[in-house]
């Protein structure tokens, strides 16, 4: 398959797509005309008049969609570029708009998760099947989400209880040794609703490193095995009050080529067996309050905890030969008021977040806080409407810093609109960048950047498009790899994307042209690539409905992208690659479903990440029933 992009072609092709295609960002299955979105302006907004760029992926959607992780599916919508550290479970980062893993906030159930030390959150080690709905926000999002949304948002929101009971089971297994189960009851009870679900999966897997001149190359399969438990509870106190309980917790193993540091058993590269396990606690306490017809609040209470531990054994006799430990706590309070003025509304927001590490490597500072104010106003016209936004974050560390976002759309004729936005963000160092030995500069300072973005968007029947052009300007930004602060970065691109329902067939396309560059006063460093990231990147899929079968394609088509070198300086090229998934739901009984789906159809070797490997053809077969 030939998978090299023509350069010159595709650094006009965005403008030409531009003029063909008007805009409108959704989801890449079919349009969902009654979906709501929360995330774009913490306010719930019907999709058509969402101003933001932004994707949604309901239940159904991710039902559809087939996909055996999270990340996979993630790595289907636009805007969104992975890199991961091979096989099936592994340490993964999400590009958003060009924007470094750490530049994009993830919410789950409106609550903050991921490292404090690297700033990221573990996509690799939350359960597909437990989720209900995702909400993707792309664009610097600072004003309303405070510091770190410099690519966007993603916000997770985990099973709802069911209006009547409902029990479901399901089992998969695929190449390289997968193997998933999982089970769940919902329902409820007069004023109370429940939602309790497990699962478990595991494989084999395959061997993640690809280069043998590094240090820690062990050509075997590296497995990895992971539980996950959540509960939803919601008490109706009354019609006006609301409280709904939110519990998560996820537990991973995979296994990787790695050394430990200190190293008293003098293990090797082929004597070490060196495992990660990952693990994530996340508990939401909810009250919604609506006081007066015209004023609703919502007061959240979480805290989330996640353990990134890795230990090393010998090969040989299992012997224990040292761990490591990056723990991260945060804990968030945070209290909304939303006062309508007929279709226009107000909304308030006070916050107060901390954060902190706890390690078996030393940080000179450990914990910090952040306090947040909000206000933002949505005026809401026939034919146009807007969001002001205005935010303080008031940092332990770095101390007080204003954000303020403006965006506004206007609808020129039947279903298409012309949108646009400009708003500041900035990003606080992680404390990996601040105080990391050997690695950490103390020196450093916030990121501050000031966004825009334009676009059109179209919807009519069941025709979606959309195209957006966007320009990030960050000064000081901090290269991720090198942990230098340069003078500037630019993130710039294209998105577009568009949806089609034609009877029993759907199709879905986007398109992707990303150019995040970083610029020095150092020549060697000037103008750079930032790493990990394809400028070009093709996604399709098309589904065919016949009756009770549903069969898809996939493909994705991605140009080179630059990554540091495995071993020594400098950088090398990571050819660009095709690959091609197929496979089909079929609905056997009222309560029975199947899904068999093949990936990387052609078996193309590619890399993500320099010197580490991702699967090759695998199949995975899956049986769900639900009562």
């Amino acid at each position: 398959m030939k998978t090299r992009f023509s350069h010159t072609r595709l650094a006009v092709l965005p403008l030409a797509l531009a003029a063909a295609f008007p805009s409108f960002s959704q989801t890449q299955d079919t349009p969902q005309l009654q979906a709501t979105v929360v995330t774009a302006s913490r306010v719930a907004t019907p999709i058509t008049d969402v101003i933001a760029d932004v994707s949604v992926i309901d239940r159904e959607a991710l039902e559809r969609a087939g996909q055996s992780s999270l990340r996979d599916l993630l790595a289907q919508q636009p805007g969104i570029q992975m890199g991961t550290n091979g096989s099936y479970r592994s340490n993964t980062g999400i590009f958003l708009r060009g924007a470094s893993n750490s530049q994009t906030i993830v919410l789950i159930d409106g609550v903050r998760v991921g490292s404090v030390t690297s700033g990221g959150a573990s996509f690799e080690n939350l359960p597909l099947s437990r989720i209900e709905r995702i909400e993707i926000l792309r664009g610097a999002a600072s004003a309303l989400y405070g510091p770190d949304a410099v690519g966007g948002v993603i916000q997770i929101f985990t099973r709802e209880p069911a209006d009547a009971l409902e029990l479901s089971a399901g089992a998969g297994f695929g190449s390289d040794g997968q193997r998933q189960l999982d089970a769940s009851v919902r329902g409820s009870a007069g004023a109370i609703g429940y939602s309790l679900g497990v699962s478990r999966e595991k494989a084999s897997g395959i061997n993640v490193s690809t280069n043998p001149a590094s240090t820690s190359f062990n050509q075997d399969a590296d497995g990895f095995d992971s539980v996950s438990v959540d509960a939803k509870l919601t008490a109706k106190l009354n019609r006006d009050h609301g409280l709904t309980l939110s519990l998560l917790h996820s537990d991973t193993e995979y296994q990787f080529d790695g050394l430990p540091s200190p190293n008293p058993l003098r293990l090797t590269k082929l004597t070490s067996d060196a495992r990660a396990k990952p693990k994530i606690n996340n508990a939401t306490v909810k009250w919604d309050a609506q006081w007066l017809p015209q004023w609703k609040s919502t007061l959240i209470a979480g805290t989330s905890d996640e353990d990134s531990v890795s230990e090393y054994y010998r090969i040989s006799d299992g012997a224990f030969g040292g761990s490591s430990r990056f723990n991260s706590k945060r804990q968030q309070l945070t209290w909304q008021n939303d006062i309508t003025f007929g279709k226009d509304a107000l909304s308030l927001m006070l916050e107060d977040r901390s954060e902190a590490v706890d390690s078996s490597t030393t940080y000179t500072v450990s914990e910090r806080e952040v306090r947040s104010a909000l206000v933002s106003y949505a005026f809401n016209r026939e034919r146009w409407n807007a969001l002001a936004v205005i935010r303080n974050d008031k940092n332990s560390q770095f101390g007080s810093f204003n954000n303020w976002a403006l965006s506004a759309g206007y609808r020129l004729v039947g279903g298409l609109r012309a949108v646009g936005s400009i708003g500041t963000s900035f990003q606080a160092p992680t404390f990996n960048q601040l105080y990391f030995p050997g690695f950490g500069n103390p020196a450093l300072v916030p990121q501050k950047n000031r966004a825009t973005e334009l676009g059109l968007k179209y919807q009519q029947d069941n025709l979606a498009l959309s195209a957006v052009a966007y320009h990030n300007d960050i000064q000081g930004f901090i290269i991720p790899s090198t942990n230098v602060q340069s003078s500037q970065a630019v993130l710039r691109g294209v998105t577009l994307s568009a949806s089609l329902q034609a009877g029993a067939t759907d199709y879905s396309l986007s398109y992707d042209y990303a150019d995040p560059r970083s610029y020095s006063t150092v020549a060697a460093q000037n103008d750079l690539r930032l790493v990990r990231m394809a400028q070009n990147v093709l996604n399709a899929r098309i589904t065919h409905r016949m009756g009770d079968v549903s069969v898809f394609g996939e493909l994705k088509l991605s140009s080179n992208r630059e990554d540091a070198k495995v071993v020594g300086t400098g950088r090398d090229t990571l050819p660009g690659y095709g690959v091609l998934n197929t496979g089909l739901n079929w609905k056997i009984q009222k309560n029975v479903s199947m899904l068999a789906r093949i990936n990387n159809l052609t078996d193309k070797r590619y890399m993500l990440a320099n010197g580490f490997s991702v699967p090759g053809r695998n199949m995975f077969v899956s049986m769900s029933w639900t009562m």
